[in-house]
């Protein structure tokens, strides 16, 4: 039989179903469909057409391999960069602000050589530090935890962990990338205007953010993050898509949807949920655009500034908030679900034990999809929402906290009895099942729309949504980095400087989020330059230096993770082709896939991910790709070949 190459004349990937496309119309006949929808052949013809053959290959340039690469490893790690590099950028712009807050009265000229002209005799300017908030909540809500967590992870892992060779469009792979990255150079650009970057809040709300003269900062710095903003929707939509078709379409002979592993599960619903909601936020920046430029007054009404009348009428700024948050709280989930397959992964690995309740998990990941495009409301109490109208919302952000429990439940039964092994990864694991049990609690007070009224616009929401969101979410980042490095670069990074790193990052998350909690009670105002001209505030004075120091050394000890993670891509001790004995399809790829990920036929799947610790079983663990027939002293009366 003539096989179709996995490269073809040109150099490009040929990019075929699970098991490539039959070029013989005998061969075509043969084709059958398997459960769950993945195109297959019958038995003992069903990988011959992607042998891999080297000769096929073309030599690639420095630019072909590690720039412009349509390989979905190599995409993943050029996002994995850029997002390490937003994150310390965002994590020094919150260093700023934490300065600005822990010692107000104190002069900075020691940064004037880095913010020039912000720091005004010897003070940090007062429109400049609500720049600070605005790019780091955009930047870290975005760059990082959008981009940085599902644009690595879903690019590397979904046609390792499916069976296949790329994903489905390795030129729309690459465009997705180089959309985010110019949408980052437009977004850093944005930091060097003359009038400053945009200063609405990462939420950008008008009318700051639709009137250019309001402030400096609603000026070009405004519209720069506007079209950043818009090429960065554009990215998302680009890697959606892919991720979405190379889930349903690309699966190898054997994976069923009821086989995928549960980072495949969250990463393919994330996809889904992004597809739905970033259009919307595109609209309204769209009409935001047209509000600055054009004269429209779609979110402004009766707007005086210096007492003189705008031409503005007919518009609502609310309908604004309405449109934001329809992305902005899917925008939560789009950034903690990723981190929650990746945690399952982890968690499975390390404790040698199945994953507690699978169905139940791929039931919550569903539930926590649906509810999250309804409680879009809960963020805006204090509009004047019609207050039945704010128990609804109330009623069904309380319902969605069910299945988040459910997950958490299900992460500490796999946990008990476990023989854990504690690398760096579990530990991160570990840490993220912590800080989102502790940053979820907080969001059942403030789920209620009475308790509500009384927190919003103060630190306990910074700290609820940094604890159950953003500190989480990072936790799921660095677990995943830990576990799937060897793959990537195939080494290891350090054990040691691994655990320092985890525990200086846990203990100063707690230090920083905990106590914001309590003065967030106290009713201590968020988005303030300063809180000296409150009397009543001036008791928390200590424990803001507190707070400011501990997110300081956070963002300092993130320096370990960065030595360690250069380190050991150049230096760091070889990896085996299994370094951790898990039983997902990546692992059966060589110790660095070459493009194309198995140099010859893929493995065909026959179990589900997570039979660890099986009793009966030779090893504590069973790869996907081991037929029941050579496993016959631990199958269970159901588990057999469909041939037998």
């Amino acid at each position: 039989m003539d096989s179709t190459p996995l490269i073809n004349s040109e150099g490009n990937l040929n990019r075929q179903g699970p098991v490539g496309t039959a070029t013989q119309g005998s061969t075509a006949q043969r084709q059958t469909e398997i459960e769950g929808g993945a195109r297959t052949t019958e038995p003992g013809i069903e990988h011959d057409e992607h042998v891999h053959h080297d000769e096929h290959h073309e030599e690639q340039n420095f630019f072909q391999r590690y720039i412009f690469s349509t390989d979905h490893k190599t995409i993943a790690k050029q996002f994995l960069i850029t997002g390490i590099a937003w994150a310390f950028i965002g994590g020094a712009l919150s260093s700023i602000m934490r300065l600005q807050l822990g010692w107000p009265e104190s002069t900075f000229e020691w940064l004037q050589p880095v913010l020039g002209k912000w720091i005004e005799a010897g003070k940090l300017n007062p429109e400049f530090y609500l720049a600070l908030v605005t790019m780091h909540g955009t930047i870290m809500v975005f760059f990082v935890l959008t981009a940085g967590l599902s644009g690595t992870f879903s690019n590397f892992l979904i046609p390792l962990q499916i069976g296949a060779r790329d994903m489905a469009s390795g030129f729309m792979n690459m465009l997705s990338y180089w959309f985010f990255f110019i949408s980052s150079v437009i977004m850093f650009v944005s930091l060097f205007i003359e009038t400053g970057p945009a200063a609405a809040g990462w939420t950008i709300y008008p009318p700051l953010s639709a009137l250019p003269q309001a402030i400096p900062g609603s000026g070009a710095g405004m519209t720069l993050w506007l079209v950043s903003m818009a090429l960065f929707i554009v990215s998302q939509l680009l890697g959606g898509v892919n991720y979405i078709t190379t889930v349903i379409n690309l699966r190898t002979q054997g994976m069923s949807m009821s086989k995928l592993p549960l980072t495949i599960w969250a990463f393919f619903l994330t996809a889904i949920l992004g597809l739905l909601a970033f259009p919307v936020l595109f609209s309204a920046a769209l009409l935001l655009i047209f509000d600055r430029s054009f004269g429209t007054s779609f979110f402004l009404s009766d707007i005086y500034i210096a007492g003189q009348a705008l031409p503005h009428t007919g518009g609502s700024p609310i309908l604004f908030q309405h449109l934001f948050w329809f992305l902005g709280h899917p925008e939560v989930y789009i950034v903690i679900m990723p981190a929650m397959g990746i945690v399952s992964e982890v968690m499975a690995t390390n404790a040698r034990k199945p994953i507690f309740g699978y169905r139940a998990m791929i039931g919550s990941l569903l539930g926590i999809t649906l509810l999250s495009f309804v409680v879009w409301g809960h963020h805006m109490f204090v509009t004047g929402m019609n207050p039945f109208l704010g128990s609804v919302f109330m009623f069904l952000t309380l319902i969605i906290a069910v299945p988040s429990a459910v997950k958490t439940f299900n992460w500490l039964a796999t946990l008990w009895r476990g023989n854990i092994r504690f690398t760096t990864a579990m530990l991160f694991a570990i840490g993220f099942v912590s800080l989102f049990i502790s940053g979820g609690l907080t969001g059942i007070v403030l789920g209620n729309s009475a308790l509500d009224i009384q927190m919003h616009n103060t630190y306990f929401v910074v700290a609820h949504f940094h604890l159950v969101m953003a500190s989480s979410a990072i936790f799921g980042l660095f677990a995943g980095v830990y576990h799937w490095f060897p793959k990537m670069f195939g080494r290891h990074m350090d054990e040691k400087l691994g655990y320092v790193h985890f525990w200086s990052t846990i203990v100063g998350a707690y230090c920083v989020f905990m106590p914001m909690h309590y003065i967030g009670i106290a009713g201590f105002p968020r988005r303030y330059y300063a809180w000296t001209g409150f009397n009543t505030f001036s008791q928390f004075a200590d424990l803001n230096k507190f707070i400011s120091l501990a997110a300081i050394l956070v963002w300092l000890g993130q320096f370990i993770f960065l030595f360690n993670f250069i380190y050991g891509i150049f230096r760091g001790r070889r990896t085996t082709q299994n370094p951790w004995n898990s039983n997902t399809l990546e692992w059966t790829a060589p110790v660095v896939p070459g493009h194309g990920n198995w140099p010859g036929a893929i493995p065909s799947v026959h179990r589900w991910p997570y039979d660890y610790s099986k009793p009966g079983a030779e090893h504590d663990y069973i790869p996907q790709n081991i037929p029941y027939s050579q496993t016959q002293s631990s199958n269970l009366p159901y588990e057999k070949d469909p041939a037998e």
